[in-house]
């Protein structure tokens, strides 16, 4: 058995005597989160079906293709690879589509290549933004983002052009 594997139930055994130890009725206190956590999946679940349907809509319809040609140009200037266009298309929206683009990119260019190692950084330097701001503002029950749209935009813009410059500094072209 490796020690690692007892982390989880150490939490919670933890958990459960500092609970009883403050005379806190552990399982109540337990149920009530889940009650609370239902809840909030209820307000947020519409919001995300929306999402994942429009990007499914948008991936099937031929309209990301046809976005990822217009933005290459302007894109090979800046010294992003026209290959990643898909994936900076699709990772603001959707974590497992933008998961998916980017192993077809290291299938087809191999994870050690410049558009491989490019793709990679650019996982794990933005955010999936708009099913964050679905899901957090949906939970609390905000629906006026006002600038948080454009500033996390911003900051995923920010993140695919300093992936590019990390790994053109560190690995070459």
């Amino acid at each position: 058995m490796n020690p690692s594997d007892l982390i989880i139930p150490l939490l919670l055994a933890g958990a459960a005597a500092c609970g009883t130890g403050r005379r806190v009725n552990v399982y109540a206190a337990l149920t009530r989160g889940a009650e609370d956590g239902l809840t909030v999946l209820l307000h947020v679940i519409p919001a995300l079906v929306g999402l994942l349907t429009a990007v499914s809509m948008f991936r099937a319809s031929g309209a990301m293709d046809a976005l990822a040609q217009l933005c290459a140009p302007v894109l090979n200037l800046l010294g992003i690879p026209a290959e990643t266009v898909p994936l900076m298309l699709v990772r603001p929206v959707s974590g497992s589509g933008a998961l998916a683009v980017a192993s077809d990119l290291m299938a087809s260019h191999g994870p050690d290549s410049y558009i491989g190692r490019v793709a990679a950084v650019m996982l794990g330097s933005t955010e999936t933004t708009f099913y964050t701001i679905a899901v957090y503002f949906g939970s609390a029950g905000i629906v006026r983002t006002r600038h948080t749209v454009p500033a996390a935009l911003a900051a995923d813009l920010t993140g695919f052009l300093t992936a590019v410059l990390t790994v053109r500094l560190l690995f070459g072209p």
